[in-house]
């Protein structure tokens, strides 16, 4: 009889969580807390265990803890980028923003001080599902066969998949939704509060400087900037700008 329940259940799972942390508590509670929020959570503790299962697949997000046994979360981070592009977001210590910065220019999607609050993870993973579950960037629509140009840039929302040229751009969840945005909107001055809200899909938080880090790795993807002009301009005091020519 329990059949509907069971139903109902599996139609609510937003997505299958991995949380690597070698605080076996931290993840009970935190497993507890996620599974009525509709996410089904699995944990590894330590970053040797946790990268591989990260690697072999099956996730739609990974929850990475900077300090742990084995291999520190930014080795680990290193060996899931060098064949999976899964969304991570790491746990870094409260106040250190040397290992939020380092961890986002070697692939995370997001971060979290820890200790973090329950809440504000359910709404960061969920940000991270929003964009990676759906056709393409928050805030837009779009047929599945809409193909989006700039210059040499070519998009295809549907598959989310970027090319400059002929080449296959290897991007990141966000950094996607980061160049989706500005593509659709190639030409035009966009602000950090616009990037943060739409590709993000969250507030942009004051000192926060995530938008500048993943824009950075953008300009590197998409070329060398010596003798010319970067695709992404930076418009001192306001955002980013895609060039058009």
């Amino acid at each position: 009889m329990h059949g509907t329940g069971e139903v109902q259940k599996r139609k609510f799972i937003m997505g299958k969580v991995l949380l690597v942390d070698d605080d076996v508590e931290l993840c009970e509670m935190l497993a507890e807390y996620l599974a009525p929020e509709g996410f089904e959570v699995e944990s590894a503790h330590d970053g040797k265990s946790g990268a591989q299962r990260a690697v072999e697949g099956g996730f739609d997000v990974v929850v990475l803890d900077v300090m742990l046994p084995r291999l520190n979360g930014f080795d680990a981070l290193n060996r899931i980028r060098s064949s999976s592009q899964v969304p991570v977001l790491m746990l870094t210590a409260r106040g250190d923003d040397l290992d939020r910065i380092v961890g986002l220019e070697m692939g995370a999607d997001d971060y979290l001080p820890k200790p973090c609050n329950p809440r504000e993870l359910v709404a960061r993973l969920r940000a991270v599902l929003r964009r990676t579950q759906s056709t393409v960037t928050p805030k837009f629509s779009a047929p599945d066969s809409e193909v989006l140009r700039s210059g040499r840039l070519e998009l295809r929302p549907g598959a989310r998949l970027a090319m400059l040229g002929n080449q296959t751009l290897e991007l990141t969840s966000t950094e996607y939704s980061l160049l989706e945005v500005l593509v659709r909107q190639a030409g035009k001055v966009v602000s950090k509060e616009q990037l943060s809200e739409q590709a993000l899909g969250r507030d942009l938080v004051r000192y926060d400087r995530s938008i500048d880090v993943h824009v950075s790795n953008l300009r590197r993807k998409l070329g060398p900037e010596t003798g010319e002009m970067p695709l992404i301009q930076t418009v001192r005091g306001v955002g980013y700008q895609l060039t058009t020519d």
